[in-house]
């Protein structure tokens, strides 16, 4: 059973946003000061809406690195970008 109820927005740590994305806090904080992920202050603190996460994870796309040498099989590196 759940605690969470419906039409209530859950709030995420950047913590916890950074262990979604398997990324660091600086990362994440990159993010919400570029204003690519928007996020509420709470003092000095930032909370990312569930649903913000959700949408900037469903719209990134990978921008793929080109093969450097010939006869590579494909992209060695991937950057996810929104």
């Amino acid at each position: 059973m759940t605690s969470e109820q419906p039409g209530r927005v859950r709030f995420l740590t950047v913590a916890e946003v950074a262990e979604v994305m398997r990324v660091s806090k600086m990362t994440v904080y990159r993010l919400l000061h570029s204003g690519e992920m928007p996020a509420v202050r709470v003092g000095r603190s930032f909370r990312v809406p569930q649903d913000a996460l959700d949408h900037y994870l469903a719209t990134a796309r990978l921008d793929l690195v080109e093969p450097e040498a010939e006869g590579d099989e494909g992209p060695r590196a991937g950057r996810l970008s929104s």
